[in-house]
């Protein structure tokens, strides 16, 4: 009994000196001026995932995180990865779906929604020719509606996650602008994601503002300094750096999203090196200020 309690208090010291940002009594990520709730988009260990599933959730455990984001379950039936993930203390809040079987089988994506557990549903890309065009951008606009829709029906939250293509110039605005006015509120809502945003061009603070009550999750992602965007919605991953070393103003943007009411927020790193920055953005989010 006594060298059980003994491991026991070792593994939770050594975990404590690994992570210094899961301070026990304390939400990782979040400090005096940054409240969260901070989860993390599990893609982000993809390559992790895809060698051990329990392991690497293990890991996302131990970093401190409460809060996950789902692309995929790697293999496993949605009910086991949700039992998975709840064993660890893990929340399953938000999904990303295929833009396919959104407008091919709404119901069954609904169905893998609700056996994770998920708040929230969504899709982030948009298959597109060539450059993405209006007729794209509508036709999206009503797969989007419905799915909203129905989704809504069985208590989930739709929602889009910007990639960069959508902000091209269309009319007096944007595709981004016209996707916005042609979904309805009540189904569909948005994630931004700010190295796609910052990546075209775009300043993050301006839209969360222009469209206060559209915008409910965010991906909190740095673009490395220097690198000069596009349209495309492609940049490489190693442009994926740790969160306020790169383009994004972190102050300002966390400011306007707290002033409009973002309702949860997910570190996504895609670089190969996350599984060493992902401790090093939350320590930043902790540390993070502004006026």
């Amino acid at each position: 009994m006594k060298t059980s309690l003994c491991l026991v208090l070792a593994t939770s010291f050594t975990f404590l000196v690994l992570l210094p940002g899961a301070q026990a009594g304390s939400r990782v990520g979040t400090g005096r001026y940054f409240k969260g709730p901070v989860g993390l988009q599990l893609y982000s260990l993809r390559d992790e995932f895809s060698k051990d599933v329990r392991r690497t959730l293990d890991r996302v455990r131990d970093y401190g995180f409460r809060y996950v984001e789902l692309a995929g379950t790697y293999g496993w039936l949605p009910r086991d990865f949700r039992t998975a993930l709840l064993q660890r203390g893990l929340v399953p809040v938000a999904g990303h779906f295929s833009y396919e079987r959104w407008r091919d089988e709404p119901e069954l994506v609904i169905r893998d929604a609700k056996a994770l557990g998920l708040k929230y549903a969504g899709c982030a890309w948009i298959p597109h020719e060539g450059d993405f065009d209006e007729g794209e951008c509508l036709d999206a606009a009503r797969i989007f509606n419905r799915a909203g829709e129905l989704a809504a029906m069985q208590g989930i939250r739709f929602f889009y996650h910007n990639h960069g293509y959508e902000f091209r110039p269309h009319g007096d605005g944007t595709l981004m602008d016209l996707l916005m006015a042609k979904t309805n509120p009540r189904f569909v809502a948005f994630e931004m994601d700010l190295l796609w945003t910052v990546h075209p061009g775009q300043d993050p603070v301006k839209w969360l503002l222009k469209y206060p009550k559209r915008w409910e999750l965010m991906h909190l992602k740095d673009l490395k300094k220097g690198v000069v965007g596009d349209f495309s919605g492609h940049t490489d991953v190693n442009n994926d750096v740790v969160l306020g070393t790169g383009q994004v103003d972190f102050p300002a943007v966390l400011k306007a999203a707290r002033k409009i009411g973002i309702k949860y927020y997910f570190i996504e790193d895609e670089s190969p090196r996350a599984v060493e920055r992902i401790p090093q953005s939350l320590r930043f989010l902790e540390r993070v200020s502004w006026k």
